[in-house]
């Protein structure tokens, strides 16, 4: 056994190089051509199916929502926050989805997940795209945290909420050859301090998916979308705490995404259903954050200097929020430049 790993040690790195120098660009240009052809010819057709979004209260889920209403699909929409939701779905129903239900449901419960897909199923008898939407961020460093269990919510939500959806509806989406969509974030593969446990979540996501790609081989499509900074409540300046609860915190914001342009969702979402349409099997928007991975996978001590310096690094303060990357965001003003106009607002507020 050691002489075959010797011997994969010396033929896997130049095999790797040359397959690479000699494949890599016309497989490049296969993948290319093949999504053109299927954007003309092989988009699904999503009017009348059955669509279940979870998360559908507010940004990313709320308008793919609008966008799968739009194309004419049926919607189960769910969040904890019925009263939301129930506006939502009168938005849906206005923009041209033929029937729309609402059922208030916490992902990170095993048992809400198997209602809510019971419910979609006794209602439309049949579920054909899964949207996994549903998510919660954490900002704190870990030794800041005094009780450790204050931070399973994300895990808890992030994570097992995919897993307990993907676990009830799998057999259905088995029925009708159907897709499901996870969100999961460039935070897989960016070392964003202050939210380890939400990277984490994410990146367990994207492997979750990926696993059952083999699992599922042709009978169900997945499609992992990984966006950056987008309209939503987490750009908003909504966070779990250190304490384990649900806070606004503009100031925390800044400090996070600082001078990381904040893409407007309903393009982001708009795009995210149209390719998720043509089959693609990973969707990133806005597009240029897919170089953040290739920098990661190339210069990962450059990526995490830099993290370090413009997240980390304390300039004229001693406030957790006197960043270098938060000084020069105030000071240049950038916030009108990179954030949409719903989000620039420094001042706190509670929710």
């Amino acid at each position: 056994m050691d002489l075959v790993n010797g011997f994969l040690n010396l033929v896997a790195p130049p095999f790797t190089f040359f397959t690479l120098l000699f494949f890599l660009p016309p497989w490049i240009f296969f993948k290319f051509s093949l999504s053109v052809l299927r954007s003309i010819f092989f988009t699904e057709n999503i009017s009348g199916k059955v669509v279940l979004i979870t998360g559908a209260s507010s940004g990313i889920g709320e308008h793919l929502a609008y966008e799968y209403a739009s194309r004419g699909a049926c919607l189960a929409l769910s969040a904890r926050r019925e009263s939301r939701l129930r506006e939502v779905a009168n938005r849906c129903r206005e923009i041209g989805s033929p029937d729309v239900i609402v059922v208030g449901s916490d992902v990170s419960k095993a048992s809400d997940c198997k209602r809510l897909v019971d419910q979609t199923l006794d209602h439309f008898h049949r579920l054909d795209h899964l949207v996994n939407n549903a998510g919660i961020a954490q900002v704190c460093m870990l030794e800041d945290e005094d009780e450790i269990t204050n931070l399973r919510p994300v895990m808890d939500t992030n994570f097992w909420g995919s897993v307990y959806m993907t676990k009830f509806a799998a057999p259905h989406l088995k029925n009708s050859k159907g897709r499901i969509i996870v969100l999961s974030s460039s935070a897989s593969w960016i070392p964003m301090p202050r939210m380890s446990i939400y990277n984490a979540s994410k990146a367990a996501l994207a492997q979750f998916y990926e696993t059952l790609r083999v699992e599922f081989g042709s009978d169900i499509g997945i499609t992992i979308v990984t966006p950056g900074f987008i309209e939503s409540e987490l750009t908003q300046g909504k966070f779990l705490s250190h304490e384990g609860k649900m806070i606004v915190d503009y100031d925390a914001r800044d400090v996070q995404v600082n001078l990381t342009p904040v893409g407007r969702v309903t393009g982001s979402a708009r795009a995210i259903v149209r390719r998720a349409m043509r089959g693609d099997r990973y969707i990133t928007e806005p597009k240029w954050m897919r170089m953040t991975y290739v920098w990661k996978v190339l210069w990962p001590e450059v990526v995490e200097w830099t993290y370090r310096l413009m997240c980390m690094t304390k300039v004229g303060g001693e406030s957790r929020h006197d960043t270098l990357g938060k000084k020069i965001l105030d000071i240049t003003g950038a916030q009108n430049v990179l954030y949409p106009e719903n989000i620039q607002s420094s001042e706190m507020k509670s929710d």
